[in-house]
């Protein structure tokens, strides 16, 4: 048992105990979300984008993640809802100028506030460490405290001057109340986009369908055609020998549709007259009389 020299044991090194379960500090963590990339775990560093959920990733990381889906990562759950790169955005942040980076303490003998952030709002100077609210704009990228936006109410960026509406602001990495709402509001859109899609390329189609024109009747044939109906009808019409034989009168109508449908090119308005040039019943290709030759030969246009 030991107590050798005269050490006393206490209780908790005689009798074990159940373990204590591990409390992760809520400071750090928080810390942690606004510093490093939800994908790679990497110190965020220029470009930094984020997604529609609000989380922040370094961009390289994510274009890695989309050229190969396939391989294996720790957090790819974070970013199942990425497609492209589309559905990311970067981020026009604004330097904190009180954060020194890895050079404040670089032989450890320094305390560093981790609290301090990169980053700070440009309109009221709070900094981007978790403990306020920040919000981007989906319209062109820029990046405010919640503060800022409540006290200084307009439609137009703070700073950049573009205009935006409220629902193109995201919260970066909001609570889980405000997570699924980005969600909800995401699907959505993604929804609505699609239907928009589906309908657009339906009425492509019907646009590129050939439609059939019947070509026009004059009226002496519309009203020959009411007298062949109406004769048939009551059985008095008269059929001679052709139009008994069925194949020679169906054949003489398609000739006759078929010649009346058909049209000269230079007769359309709608074509130029470079098209009209590459055909033998232009103009230019037709010769004088001092042109021709007065002998045969393989070719007619040979001279």
């Amino acid at each position: 048992m030991g107590c050798d020299g005269g050490t006393i044991p206490k209780r908790h090194e005689l009798v074990k105990g159940p373990k204590k379960v591990e409390k992760v500090d809520k400071s750090a963590e928080m810390a942690a979300r606004w510093k490093y990339c939800a994908l790679s775990q990497e110190k965020l560093k220029r470009p930094i984008v984020s997604c529609e959920l609000g989380k922040l990733y370094n961009k390289d990381a994510v274009i890695e993640y989309l050229l190969d889906k396939s391989a294996e990562r720790p957090n790819s759950e974070a970013v199942t809802h990425i497609r492209g790169i589309k559905d990311i955005k970067e981020l026009n942040l604004t330097d904190n100028p009180e954060w020194e980076g890895e050079r404040r303490n670089t032989k450890g003998d320094i305390y560093e506030d981790i609290h301090c952030g990169m980053f700070i709002c440009p309109v009221v100077g709070l900094e981007m460490n978790g403990k306020h609210r920040f919000c981007y704009l989906q319209t062109c990228g820029c990046v405010f405290s919640d503060r800022a936006l409540k006290e200084v109410k307009t439609e137009i960026c703070h700073k950049c001057g573009d205009p935006f509406k409220y629902e193109d602001l995201v919260v970066l990495n909001g609570t889980k109340e405000e997570m699924d709402k980005l969600r909800e509001k995401m699907e959505e859109k993604r929804a609505k986009a699609k239907a928009k899609k589906s309908k657009k390329s339906k009425a492509v189609e019907t646009v590129a369908a050939p439609s059939v024109a019947t070509p026009p009747q004059s009226k002496d044939d519309t009203s020959s055609t009411q007298a062949g109906k109406s004769s048939l009808e009551n059985g008095t019409g008269t059929s001679s020998d052709g139009d008994v034989a069925g194949p020679s009168s169906s054949k003489s109508s398609s000739s006759s549709s078929s010649s009346a449908l058909k049209r000269s090119v230079q007769g359309m308005q709608d074509k130029s007259e470079v098209f009209k040039s590459l055909f033998t019943s232009h103009s230019s290709a037709k010769r004088t009389k001092d042109q021709t030759s007065n002998w045969v030969t393989h070719t007619p246009y040979h001279f």
